[in-house]
């Protein structure tokens, strides 16, 4: 998986697109109207989404009908998967460090 998923989903916009789109298809009208910008400025995020694989694109007669495309996003959460373990273990293992160096500092304040 490209980094261009990562830059993609990076945008606020489009995090929020996906969100509209994962409650169901929209057309292109639908989902900009739910944003304070240009129809043109929507269609330059769904370009982007579709390009990078996160969204499909479907006609229906004259519209244009967006959905999220579940391999894109099931990419992004195998990856997700593999590296978000071993950052959460650190993490924990680092916040009982600070605990524990905390609780030494206070019996040592005691003494």
């Amino acid at each position: 998986m490209g980094m261009e998923v990562f830059d993609a989903v990076a945008q606020p916009t489009r995090r929020e697109i996906l969100r509209l789109l994962s409650r169901g298809e929209l057309s292109a009208g639908e989902i900009a109207s739910h944003f304070a910008v240009t129809q043109p400025a929507i269609s330059q995020h769904l370009k982007v989404l579709k390009d990078v694989g996160l969204v499909n694109e479907r006609r229906d007669g004259a519209r244009r009908l967006l959905s999220v495309r579940a391999e894109g996003l099931e990419d992004l959460h195998r990856f997700l998967e593999e590296v978000l373990p071993p950052a959460l273990e650190r993490l924990k293992q680092a916040a009982e460090e600070e605990e524990r160096s905390g609780r030494n500092a206070r019996r040592a304040k005691r003494n």
